[in-house]
């Protein structure tokens, strides 16, 4: 196999295919480079390897050590001098943490994935139609990939073709924050107009037109352009494609995957290829042998008493998202906070079918009622509110002005979206992290005082060994 670099890092194409459905992604060949991308199935084996790079670690394998344990949400496991997550927990973070450089390096492997077949597709005689919908589905996923590294870096590098020389990696210094964004706007309003409302058989699971619509809002939204925002989202809606599940249990239940609420999951299968959901062992309590998920648990992203305590009486989604303590093999209750949303038996460690939401419709009736507040309509925004918090067995709000509306829809994205990586973000877009966990410093053990320089992380160490002259540190780090 041929493997090309960025930033010497090695960007192996993992060509992956499935002969009844794209979402079992198993590695089934490895091809040269220079005798692939040569037909229309090339093109979708490329593509399908693209959807693929979404499950490593550094992209939403480990998704919540940089979206939910640096918020007042959860908290890492600690074992010995193992302090990797506890350093986003309590901001003390090292340079040179592996989940910096693991981030970096998987979602700089799916972008080079994305740019070859963008690249490379327009050479490739294939059906016309099926030609655009890939196009349409990279950009998305390009997209998604930048956006994820644009929140987490700020300016990064912006590579738009194939590397095919180790020396092309030397050329990119980091974008700024506004020039990444400006692409992922671009590359989205293109998915959109390639993508089809809905899939069908085994396409189902797919990026979508409401897929490219919802993140292009949500960018809208962390950008502060809330009119375009609302206007995005508010087609999302009016399309009749999503609803709400009656039962929020439903949303997370393995067997019922792909329904009318989901927007844009990353796909898993278990069956030990390589494929399975490792959050139900992630996350169970450490110890607890197979009295949480079969072969026990890491113990990871644990729910804090402040999370526990924020929930209102009669809230649905307490039991569905968390619990705080499980019974053991000799029958004695051990109390331990743990997520559990993501609970499928797995077929052995780390191998789950539970898919992994990143766009819901709960998500968008959310993001388009604070679009709406924040251009001066909360009364406006209120009925997207409640449809949400009805759902969850709470009573609907009165009437509310803006700031109140503002924190309304703040707690209700944090019960609503728990441990689904938004809580941070969320934080961040909207100007409240560093207040809100100062407030709680003592209580969550953050060990410096926030600033503006903890609202994104440290570049890694290793690209900036790789590449001083162009690969400057964030401040503070």
């Amino acid at each position: 196999m041929k493997r090309r670099y960025i930033y010497l890092t090695a960007v192996v194409l993992s060509l992956s295919g499935c002969k009844e459905s794209f979402l079992a992604l198993a590695p089934i060949s490895s091809t040269s480079t220079a005798t692939f991308y040569k037909t229309g199935n090339d093109m979708v084996i490329a593509l399908n390897a693209t959807y693929g790079s979404l499950q490593s670690s550094g992209q939403y394998g480990s998704y919540y050590v940089v979206s939910e344990i640096p918020s007042d949400d959860t908290t890492p496991v600690l074992s010995g001098s193992v302090t990797d997550q506890d350093e986003f927990d309590k901001f003390y973070l090292r340079t040179t943490n592996p989940f910096l450089a693991t981030r970096w390096n998987d979602g700089y492997r799916g972008i080079y994935r994305a740019n070859a077949i963008i690249d490379r597709i327009a050479a490739v005689t294939m059906d016309e139609n099926l030609k655009k919908r890939v196009v349409g589905e990279t950009k998305f996923l390009r997209a998604l990939m930048y956006f994820n590294l644009v929140r987490v870096f700020g300016d990064v590098p912006l590579v738009l073709k194939e590397t095919t020389d180790p020396a092309e990696g030397y050329n990119y210094d980091r974008a700024a924050v506004a020039d990444v964004y400006a692409q992922i706007v671009k590359d989205l309003t293109e998915a959109e107009a390639s993508l089809p409302d809905r899939y069908t058989g085994a396409d189902v699971g797919r990026a979508s037109k409401g897929a490219a619509k919802s993140l292009l809002g949500k960018v809208y939204l962390t950008r502060k352009q809330y009119a375009e925002a609302a206007t995005k989202l508010k087609e999302v809606i009016d399309g009749g494609v999503y609803d709400l599940l009656p039962n929020y249990a439903d949303v997370f239940k393995a067997a019922n995957k792909n329904h009318k609420e989901s927007i844009f999951d990353i796909q898993y299968k278990k069956g030990s290829i390589g494929e399975g959901n490792g959050l139900p062992n992630t996350y169970a309590p450490e110890n607890s042998g197979n009295a949480v998920v079969q072969f026990g648990g890491g113990g990871n992203n644990r729910p804090t008493a402040d999370f526990v305590n924020a929930y209102e009486a009669g809230d649905l989604r307490q039991n569905a998202s968390m619990a705080t303590g499980y019974t053991n093999a000799q029958g004695v209750r051990v109390e331990y906070n743990y997520v559990r949303k993501y609970s499928d038996a797995p077929t052995v460690s780390g191998d789950s079918e539970d898919n992994f939401p990143v766009l819901r419709y709960a998500d968008v009736l959310l993001m388009y009622a604070e679009a709406l507040n924040e251009t001066a309509k909360p009364a406006e925004a209120l009925p997207y509110l409640n449809r949400v918090r009805q759902r969850a067995g709470l009573a609907a709000k009165g009437t509310l002005n803006q700031a109140e509306m503002r924190l309304a829809i703040e707690q209700e994205r944090r019960m609503e979206l728990a441990f689904e990586g938004h809580r941070w973000f969320d934080l961040v877009r909207t100007g409240r992290a560093i207040s809100v966990l100062t407030a709680k410093a003592q209580a969550i053990g953050i060990k410096a005082s926030l600033t503006e320089n903890n609202l994104v992380f440290a570049v890694p160490q290793s690209q900036i060994d790789i590449n001083p002259s162009k690969i400057k540190q964030n401040p503070g780090y």
